[in-house]
Parts: C-alpha cells; structure tokens; sequence
C-alpha cells in the first residue's frame, strides 16, 4: 500500500480526476434504484473501501487517527456528506455536463471563503477569474430555465460550496487529516440513504454499479486526490482537476449519447478559462514570493 505514496503527486491528482468522472455515467446506469438507493450503495462500498485503506495504511492506529480528527473532522465529514447527496440528486436532475462543469467552480468558491473566513486578498485578475466562473455559470443555468433542470443545477452548486467549507475547515486546523473526515462523511451518506429509501432490495446489475461508484470511483478518487495534494501545489491540482469535467462530459457524450447543449458547452469554456486564468495568477502570487 505504501507503493501509492511514492507516485508522483501531480500523477495521482489525475488519476483522482479520472476515476471521478465515471460518475454521472455510472449513475445513469443504474436501472431500478432511485436517488436514496443510490446514495447507501454508492456510500456503503464506499466506506467499505475507505475503511479497508486506512486499516492497510495506519493498521493498529486506524482508530487512533481517526478520533484525533476529532470536532473539525466530523464537522468537514457532515459537510462533505451534503455534498454526496447533491452529487447523486443533481447528475439525475440534469446533464453531466452541467454538473462537472459547475464542480470544477471549487477553486472560485475556495477563494471567495478565503477572503471571507480566512482573510485571504483577492487580486484583480482573481476577481475578474470568479466573475468569468460565475458567468459561466448563469449561462448554464439560465438556459436550463426553459429546459427544466434549474433545480439540478443548483443542487450541484452545492457541491463545490460544500467543498469549499471543507478545505477551510481543514485550513483552519492545519493538523487535521482529511481521510477521517471523509470516512465520517461515508457514515453520514450511508445513513441518509439507509432512512430516505422505500427499501433497500437491489438487483445484481445495480448492486454492481453501486460498487462501481463507491469503489473505483469515489473512493479512488478520493484517496488519489488526498495522497496526491500533499505534495502537489493547490493552483496546480485545481487545474489537473479539470479532467473531470471534460472526460465526464465526453463518457456520457460517447456512450449514452447525451450531446450537452450548446449553453452549456460555452458556459463550461468560461469556467475552464476562469480557472486557467486563476491557476497563472495563483501562480505568479506564489513565484513572487
């Protein structure tokens, strides 16, 4: 297991956005279950993978370090599991496109908490970045009003809010491992799902597209992105973590021929050039220094 962390950082940061963007595939695979059923399978293996890796990864002191997380780190795994609900919620609500573009608006919203809760400067060229962001956005979500899946896109904006909160809390308490706080965060999903279910009676095929989702790709991803940031700069996994959005949008396009409309293409190219724009700048920041 500890082959892993010899891999370069920039490497595991995307394969974490690899693995990610088989996710709204996976959901519109599903053939029976409906968004709760999805949310307990989906978190249910996911947990289950989590736990397996971090008994491998600290054996004896799993539970140790999961405790010293402590109050930051069931607060961060509330938030995130709020997050794994809107995912689920907001890929059957609207298009993948949709949804992974408005993900990858995490390094605007990381900015604007930053300069709220962390007393973080904004410069100018990473204003006018948030303002292409939030620009692409009122594209896609001002064309979805007449398609009907405005609810959708806003359910994903919480996504990258929610993340947001996340990476302050995490900020905040530099010492605090983020894998505890996803661990809390695959009980808290699990639980959801477990109660806002009819039932919880599944078909093979959709217990397998479970474990896809749970497996490969959240928990991979999850754990590649973790491991991978940690010697990784910021600026640069928000741009490696562009993959995402692009290859999640081109699995749906070639294999459920769910051609994103033209708004919602134009809204994604403001975001990425947002993010590009706010990647050199970031970058400039951190030369000068």
């Amino acid at each position: 297991m500890n082959l892993i962390y010899k891999i370069p950082g920039y490497i595991l940061c995307l394969l974490g956005g690899f693995f990610l963007s088989w996710g709204g595939l996976i959901v519109r695979s599903f053939r029976e279950a409906d968004i709760w059923q999805i949310l307990f399978l989906r978190s249910l293996f996911f947990l289950l993978a989590l736990s397996f890796f971090l008994i491998l990864t600290y054996k004896k002191n799993t539970i140790t370090i999961i405790r010293k997380s402590g109050l930051p780190g069931l607060i961060g795994g509330i938030v995130l599991s709020f997050s794994f609900i809107s995912y689920v919620v907001s890929m059957t609500e609207t298009t993948v496109a949709n949804v992974v573009f408005i993900i990858s608006t995490q390094t605007m919203f990381l900015a604007i908490m930053g300069y709220f809760f962390l007393k973080e400067k904004i410069s100018l060229i990473g204003f006018l970045s948030i303002f292409l962001a939030m620009s692409g956005i009122l594209v896609m979500v001002g064309d979805s009003i007449n398609q009907g899946s405005l609810f959708g896109n806003l359910v994903a904006l919480a996504i990258p809010i929610n993340f947001s909160i996340l990476v302050v809390i995490i900020r905040k308490y530099p010492n605090l491992d983020m894998i505890p706080a996803i661990f809390y965060s695959g009980i808290f999903s699990m639980i959801y799902g477990f109660f806002l279910a009819d039932e919880l009676i599944f078909s093979n095929h959709d217990i397998f597209m479970g474990f896809l989702l749970g497996v490969p790709q959240l928990a991979f991803g999850f754990i590649c992105i973790t491991i991978g940031s940690r010697s990784t700069p910021a600026v640069t996994v928000g741009l490696l973590m562009l993959l995402e959005s692009i290859c999640g949008t081109l699995w749906v396009w070639i294999f459920l021929d769910e051609v994103p409309p033209l708004s919602v293409i134009l809204g994604g190219a403001i975001i990425i050039v947002a993010i590009i724009t706010k990647y050199f700048d970031r970058k400039k920041i951190i030369t000068n220094n």
